[in-house]
């Protein structure tokens, strides 16, 4: 399901999600974040009511296959991240300092950090990525 979204900047994206409760769960849990600034307070914004036509049909079929390739190409980009990086977990921002700064060994890392954390790394001049991770699915 897409929704347009709105972040506290004013910044409008639209973003995919299995549905409502999906994205009201990431979003709880702060993984929804705007990708112009990375705030993580975002909220579903108003949407145009979708009136179909085949011409509106075959562009939603187009950009849904779009989609689904984009959300394939994240997918193995997380499996890549996962097989090749330490997961430092909630402590990503202290490790990548340490990493920055040359107090521990440089490696590759991801974890979780608070939108404040990415802030700060970012005026410290750290090198780093936020990537929009993929849940894990059966099918």
């Amino acid at each position: 399901m897409v929704f347009d979204l709105i972040c506290a900047n004013k910044h409008t994206f639209e973003a995919w999600f299995k549905g409502s409760k999906a994205f009201d769960g990431l979003r709880k849990n702060g993984q929804v974040q705007c990708p112009t600034c990375g705030d993580d307070q975002v909220e579903k914004a108003l949407m145009a009511p979708n009136i179909s036509t085949s011409k509106k049909q075959a562009k939603a079929a187009k950009e849904s296959a779009v989609a689904a390739e984009a959300m394939h190409m994240l997918a193995k980009m997380k499996q890549h991240v996962e097989e090749n990086c330490d997961y430092v977990g909630k402590e990503f921002a202290e490790e990548a300092r340490k990493i920055h700064y040359g107090e521990t060994e440089k490696r590759d890392i991801y974890g979780e950090a608070t939108t404040a954390e990415a802030k700060e790394l970012v005026e410290e001049g750290v090198d780093f990525t936020a990537i929009p991770w993929t849940e894990n699915t059966d099918s």
